[in-house]
């Protein structure tokens, strides 16, 4: 198992656009917006993908840098805190569960930071960089 990471920051209003968060539409392929479901990231152009992590160690560091990031805009504390979110990844990254964290910033726009697994036990898509 590997994991690729994916982020995304737009408007709330784009991310209501839930026909384009859904592989079966026509415009999912083209849209930067986050899928519905975690995997289907999965199914987007390989040029979205962050970065690419053999190691869930590397990856918990990556999702911990891309807060750091956003951290500034949030409009309100955050109420689960960096650590329980880097540690609720470190156990499930491994397990092959995916973290994904969405958060409203400031202005209305929303934040989402996601590591999924690959191959993902959720949906059947293959490698979207053709890894063995």
């Amino acid at each position: 198992m590997h994991w690729h990471a994916y982020m995304w920051i737009g408007s709330g209003e784009e991310r209501e656009r839930e026909d384009e968060r859904r592989p079966g539409s026509p415009e999912f392929a083209g849209s930067l917006l986050p899928p519905m479901r975690t995997g289907d990231w999965l199914a987007r152009p390989a040029s979205r993908i962050r970065a690419t992590f053999d190691d869930p160690g590397r990856a918990v560091e990556w999702l911990a840098t891309q807060y750091a990031q956003i951290r500034g805009a949030f409009p309100r504390p955050d109420r689960v805190g960096l650590t329980a979110r880097l540690d609720g990844a470190a156990d499930a990254l491994p397990r092959g569960v995916d973290v994904q964290w969405g958060e409203w910033l400031t202005g209305g726009r929303f934040a989402t930071i996601s590591v999924i697994c690959c191959p993902n036990r959720h949906v059947t898509h293959p490698c979207p960089i053709r890894r063995p």
